[in-house]
């Protein structure tokens, strides 16, 4: 029976354009692109989108530290993301910048909404004030103690500790980042979205079903501890969209960054017309739409950004998949921090294939952290990828191509070992849909254990010799391949390098529709070199990079 093709519009946090793209910022996009993967092998109407998150402070004083303009700085950047996705093979249909027409566009049109409703307020406020560079501060750019768990080197809005939401003059021992000065209190007026309007609607959007338990529990603290009205607007200097009739005032980049998600898809629709905007965004639609974020932006995108979306007539999400940040030794990789590994460094090295595989063995669907061990890395490379499953298909080529000139045979071996590797295909779905990869990875080890078993047990190697048993070793090799076939198949949105190199070998494209069929009677190429293995060395110089 055929499946029922879905609509589907699927979304990355916005990398900022302050920097490179770093093997934690990875983890989101290749999560996101796995999953992404699987559901166009199924054949669904998948359409991919991010965006460089181009305004805010900390992009003007990036462009000012460079000697250079704010757009020569989002330009230059945005060209490096693009690279880095493509290296890893994050297969995005679009990627955009917030600071672009449509962008604009929409964010004066979402505003112009919300000001109609009555949602907006003007309130005169006091803020932290740079005495020495003379800018109001944004969140990012003070740090001090966490007045909650009193953890040092927290955010001035948030705590990367105990995920504690807080206002910036609640820190404790706060110091600019940009001078570091203790900041003054200033006072300033600014726009307020009434969010807490919005709270019985959001507590019933989030027992939808659009939101994992560990996320809901966290959303219901915010809830219950009451939402505060929330800030829209910035003071000059800034590198942003100026607000219509405000003096001097500018869209705050948490307003215009997740409209970046609408305006990205605008502009794919402008260059694809057969895509309708309508029926993705309008409320009401049967497509389904998802985002794929970071734990540490989870406020933003389980009250603020529905509360959005919902005042000014837009669909909201069908879910908001949440994942944990990458440590190393415990330390949590941030460009802020200075704890990072850059991707165009990591590529120098490694393919993205292993990076690729490593985070699906380590990802499920709650928001645990990933702690990267650099021994683990490489055994699960070499172990899984090398002695497993590139051996099986190399083990039972090698006989394919020696001694029947390159063709399987018209029968299988065992048809009920085939059939067993086929029948997997329904709880490796169900863990694709449900983003449990890890176990994606672990069922797949478990059947390339039964299927090098097999070969074991049939010992191909002491038949090719005696001609009279050519035609079982012609069933059995042929047999090892198809299983070979099958785990590649269900690998496939996660290696993509591989699968690629995998479907030159075998003659024939990796469908997840056709495993139910084995590859018989079928010619196949010599068998190439599929993956190199990883060495230590390797390792050492890459981590020893400057940072």
């Amino acid at each position: 029976m055929p499946i029922k093709v879905r609509k589907i519009l699927v979304t990355c946090a916005l990398p900022y354009a302050n920097g490179s793209i770093h093997i934690g910022h990875m983890l989101e996009h290749i999560q996101a692109d796995i999953w992404v993967r699987y559901q166009r092998m199924r054949g669904h109407e998948v359409w991919f989108i991010s965006s460089d998150d181009a305004h805010g402070t900390a992009v003007m004083l990036r462009a000012k530290n460079l000697g250079i303009s704010e757009k020569k700085l989002i330009k230059n950047i945005q060209k490096e993301h693009k690279i880095d996705f493509m290296n890893f093979n994050i297969s995005y249909d679009n990627y955009h910048t917030t600071h672009s027409i449509e962008n604009l566009f929409l964010v004066r049109k979402i505003f112009s909404s919300l000001n109609d409703k009555n949602f907006l307020h003007k309130k005169k406020i006091v803020q932290f004030y740079d005495n020495q560079e003379k800018i109001f501060l944004p969140d990012r750019f003070i740090q001090g103690t966490c007045p909650i768990c009193f953890s040092n080197n927290q955010y001035g809005d948030t705590c990367e500790k105990c995920s504690a939401i807080y206002e910036p003059k609640d820190l404790i021992n706060a110091v600019s980042v940009v001078s570091g000065t203790p900041p003054i209190l200033k006072e300033t007026e600014h726009l307020y979205f009434d969010l807490p309007i919005f709270s019985n609607m959001l507590r019933e959007w989030i027992y939808s079903g659009v939101l994992e338990s560990a996320v809901i529990h966290k959303t219901e603290e915010w809830l219950k501890s009451g939402l505060e009205k929330w800030c829209i607007s910035r003071d000059a200097p800034y590198f942003g969209f100026k607000i219509p009739n405000f003096s001097k005032k500018y869209f705050y980049v948490w307003l215009d960054a997740p409209i970046g998600y609408i305006s990205s898809f605008k502009n794919l629709c402008l260059k694809n017309k057969n895509i309708n905007f309508n029926d993705f965004w309008s409320n009401n639609v049967n497509s389904e739409l998802y985002h794929f974020i970071g734990k540490d932006i989870i406020y933003f995108h389980t009250l603020f950004w529905p509360a959005i979306l919902e005042a000014s007539n837009f669909r909201k999400p069908s879910g908001v998949f949440v994942h944990g940040h990458v440590t190393i030794n415990g330390l949590k990789l941030s460009k802020s921090r200075g704890c990072l590994i850059k991707a165009s460094d990591w590529i120098k090295y490694f393919d993205s294939d292993s990076l690729r595989y490593y985070y699906a063995s380590k990802l499920t669907n709650n928001i645990n952290d990933i702690e990267m061990n650099l021994d683990d890395f490489m055994y699960k490379i070499n172990n899984d990828i090398v002695n497993k499953l590139v051996n099986l298909a190399s083990r039972n080529a090698s006989f394919i191509n020696k001694h029947f000139n390159g063709y399987l045979s018209d029968k299988l071996d065992d048809y009920n070992l085939y059939k067993f590797f086929v029948d997997s295909h329904k709880k490796i779905q169900n863990f694709f849909e449900n983003r449990e990869f890890s176990l994606i990875i672990k069922n797949s080890m478990k059947l390339l254990d039964m299927a090098n078993q097999y070969v074991n047990e049939k010992k191909p190697w002491t038949i090719h010799a005696k001609i009279e048993k050519n035609n079982h070793l012609h069933l059995i090799c042929t047999t090892g391949i198809n299983l070979f076939r099958i785990i590649m198949t269900f690998l496939k949105p996660i290696l993509p390098i591989l699968s690629k190199k995998t479907e030159l070998f075998l003659m024939s494209d990796l469908i997840w529709n056709d495993i139910h069929k084995p590859l018989l009677s079928q010619k196949i190429k010599n068998f190439p070199r599929l993956y190199e293995r990883i060495t230590s060395d390797k390792i050492s110089q890459l981590f020893q990079l400057p940072k």
